[in-house]
């Protein structure tokens, strides 16, 4: 009887110690822990460098490394913020207007790009543009490369962004790929958007004729 009491309490013992044991392993301890709450930090975008990351997010991932980037810099001038090497030209956010707006677009369309900038320099409005460029582009003074070059737009209401990712709050993406005097008949495109995100064809006919990939929300 003696010997029996003694091997269920020895047994009582191993039991409240592997239970003890159990209880302290680091698998236990993972799941008793709650997942962190990481919270973004925003800051204003008021640097050259911020420039150059913010408008290089304009970009296909792959090919950020070596994208050129223009705009205006902190000063106020018109500059290259970054010398690139491959086909892209990103052109960052202007600090002195409201809320964000960079694109990254083929170093063929270019000419084009250029032209507008200098015919706003010059007082001319966005019809008097349209037209100007419409008639060169048609008498080959202008080029507007080879057709199908593509334009990418980062853009959003707010003008801060997280310095760990470059990512800009709020930012959403826009596509534009250029067809020059392409029609809806001649590529099956609407000319109106049907859908969240379906490409339709804007400025149809003319030098501007592109397709538009916008994102659009569901509920509009």
């Amino acid at each position: 009887m003696k010997y029996s009491v003694i091997t269920i309490a020895f047994s009582l013992l191993l039991i409240g110690c592997n239970s003890k044991i159990e209880n302290e392993t680091p698998e236990a301890e993972a799941v008793n822990e709650q997942p962190k709450q990481v919270e973004t930090t925003y800051k204003a975008i008021d640097t050259d460098e911020a420039l150059v990351a913010t408008a290089l997010m304009a970009a296909p991932k792959e090919s950020r490394d070596g994208c050129s980037v223009i705009g205006y810099n902190m000063a106020g001038e018109f500059v290259t913020l970054k010398e690139g090497t491959n086909e892209f030209i990103c052109l960052a956010d202007d600090p002195n207007k409201n809320g964000f707006s960079a694109a990254c677009y083929h170093k063929d369309l270019e000419p084009f790009m250029a032209r507008g900038r200098e015919l706003r320099k010059q007082g001319k409005n966005a019809g008097e543009i349209f037209d100007i460029r419409e008639e060169e582009v048609k008498s080959g003074k202008l080029s507007m490369g080879k057709g199908g070059e593509t334009l990418h737009i980062y853009f959003g209401e707010s003008s801060m962004y997280d310095p760990e990712t470059s990512i800009v709050e709020g930012a959403k993406y826009r596509y534009v790929v250029y067809l020059p005097f392409a029609t809806s008949e001649s590529t099956g495109l609407p000319e109106k958007p049907i859908a969240p995100n379906h490409p339709w064809i804007m400025n149809p006919g003319t030098h501007r004729a592109h397709i538009m990939i916008s994102p659009i929300n569901e509920e509009k």
